[in-house]
């Protein structure tokens, strides 16, 4: 692995500036520090959530999302360090395998839900919706400077499996899903 940090602060970013990893210096509110960000973020929540899985001995769960984990690292390096390509087609179609396999268990689902049940529940779909918030900032990213590879198609489907964790995380906890009621019409 390349240089590690020896000093947490370095004072380079104090006027409102960042550098990347092809040497440039962007302003922190580029739109590709904001994906990198909204990356981070999702990957610090599904920490979370992956440490109350493992607290509850839900280690089939975990195992699905743990290596997500690492990809969102991957994931953000790309965004970091634009000509390099970590993520490819396989890590997709690993994501994609999972959600055809929950769905098979979970079935249709013929109501909206709502994020709650459990706070296990919650958390994956505080990720899901993280994960949402950062393929909007990663499009934004490609409409400026076009993304390559299979990032947009990651995230997306990075959400979809959460959502479908969210569900699966309720099955395993014995918990109904709480389905949403429209308002009264006056």
């Amino acid at each position: 692995m390349g240089n590690r940090l020896s000093k947490i602060y370095t004072r380079a970013g104090d006027k409102g500036e960042t550098g990347l990893g092809d040497g440039r210096r962007v302003s922190k509110d580029h739109p590709r520090i904001e994906a990198i960000g909204e990356v981070d973020s999702l990957n610090s929540q599904l920490g979370l959530l992956l440490a109350g899985l493992d607290e509850l001995g839900m280690e089939e769960v975990s195992a699905v999302l743990a290596p997500c984990q690492h990809r969102l690292f991957d994931l953000g390096g790309q965004l970091a360090m634009p000509s390099y390509q970590a993520l490819n087609a396989a890590e997709v179609e690993r994501l994609e395998a999972a959600i055809d396999k929950w769905n098979d268990e979970l079935g249709p689902l013929k109501n909206f839900i709502l994020p709650s049940g459990s706070t296990l529940i919650a958390q994956a779909h505080v990720c899901r919706s993280i994960a949402r918030s950062a393929e909007r900032r990663c499009q934004q990213l490609n409409n400026v400077e076009p993304l390559e590879g299979v990032a947009l198609a990651y995230i997306n489907r990075l959400s979809d499996l959460l959502f479908d964790a969210a569900r699966i995380i309720g099955r395993r906890q014995g918990i109904r899903e709480v389905l949403w009621q429209a308002a009264e019409k006056p």
